[in-house]
């Protein structure tokens, strides 16, 4: 892990105190940073919350430790007792990391309209340009490159990194993380064919992100047609990922990296999607589902659950079998059609599955 600065460090009774954890051990030990496990660093806290990694514990060289109350009654070293042992090494961790520290101000290449409200304590980077009309929160830090048009209002605590685009009078709540190159509020792809080509839908809506929302690098969010595409509380979206125009995305939903989304979705709330999944335009998605990675959904999710779809990875010869099989479908099908008139049986409902149905 990444080191920690000189001046950062807190004794094991400190933490302890300061996360509600059970001490045991020293005290006054003085933990400098975190580490992994194995092989551990000398003054640094690790934690142990995979029962596969037990045996580490004897052979660490951190510190001191976070366990459970079963692991730390077998550890009779430094260690700080958790329920939920990475959770709380993860919270300790956030201490020594200064990554996202800085000092307010603004340099002399960022571009400021005389109409934009900026809050006391922020900093503006070079190349920055903030818009007539736009608000930014108290102590956000708008990095070098970022635009932000008129009437955007950038919540207090936010961290917009670098290069990052929020459009006309898009939102953005307290405490987002928005990383390099990510867009809110671009153009949403709407158009009408006519026979002369395709016409253009004017894009009238915006972007409204909840608080605590981080949104990864080269993430784009399209703005409304007519009302605006919503981001909950608390969603987490990985990189590269396309959310389209009227979308909705429920409170505390993690989207990992490479998803589509179509059109006027709706997505519940404390949803998980695995990367690279396609999501169809105009259907919804319950509260806690599960849609595991590379899935096609193509049509509503009405209730929670893990859903996937497509063929595992597997050895070409199998893979072209496989394929085969599914291409003799339509013949299998119409001979069992055949049988079915000559016994005088009648299908039963469901047994096929109409195109819509797909």
């Amino acid at each position: 892990m990444a080191e920690p600065a000189d001046d950062i460090a807190y004794t094991l009774g400190e933490l302890a105190q300061r996360f509600a954890l059970k001490l045991q051990g020293d005290a006054q030990l003085r933990i400098a940073g975190v580490s992994a496990l194995d092989p551990g660093k000398p003054g640094h806290l690790s934690f142990c919350a995979d029962p596969r990694r037990r045996a580490e514990l004897a052979g660490t060289q951190a510190a001191a430790v976070v366990v459970n109350a079963r692991d730390a009654q077998a550890y009779s070293v430094n260690a700080l007792v958790a329920l939920n042992p990475e959770l709380a090494f993860y919270r300790i961790a956030k201490l020594f990391d200064t990554s996202r520290r800085f000092e307010p101000g603004r340099h002399a290449a960022a571009v400021v309209a005389p109409g934009a409200a900026i809050g006391a304590g922020c900093w503006i980077g070079p190349q920055a340009v903030i818009e007539e009309g736009a608000s930014v929160g108290e102590a956000c830090f708008i990095g070098p490159g970022c635009l932000i048009r008129r009437g955007a209002v950038i919540g207090p605590g936010s961290r917009l990194e670098a290069n990052v685009y929020v459009g006309e009078r898009c939102r953005l709540g307290a405490r987002a993380l928005v990383l390099p190159g990510a867009v809110i509020g671009g153009r949403g792809f709407g158009w009408v064919p006519t026979p002369q080509g395709w016409e253009e839908k004017p894009q009238l809506g915006a972007v409204s992100v909840g608080d605590d929302v981080e949104i990864g690098s080269n993430t784009t969010i399209d703005r409304g047609a007519l009302e605006d595409t919503i981001i909950g509380n608390g969603v987490k979206l990985d990189n590269q990922i396309q959310i389209a125009h009227n979308c909705q995305i429920g409170e505390h939903t993690a989207i990992a990296a490479c998803v589509g989304i179509a059109g006027s979705t709706v997505i519940g709330k404390r949803c998980m999607i695995g990367g690279a999944a396609g999501i169809n335009g105009h259907i919804r998605i319950a509260d806690d589902v599960v849609v595991l990675g590379m899935a096609m959904v193509t049509k509503s999710l009405t209730a929670p659950g893990v859903y996937g779809s497509g063929l595992p990875i597997q050895p070409v010869r199998e893979w072209r079998k496989q394929v085969a099989r599914i291409r003799r479908l339509p013949h299998v099908e119409q001979r069992l059609e055949e049988i079915e008139k000559i016994l005088r049986l009648e299908p039963k409902p469901g047994d096929a599955s109409e195109p819509d149905d797909i």
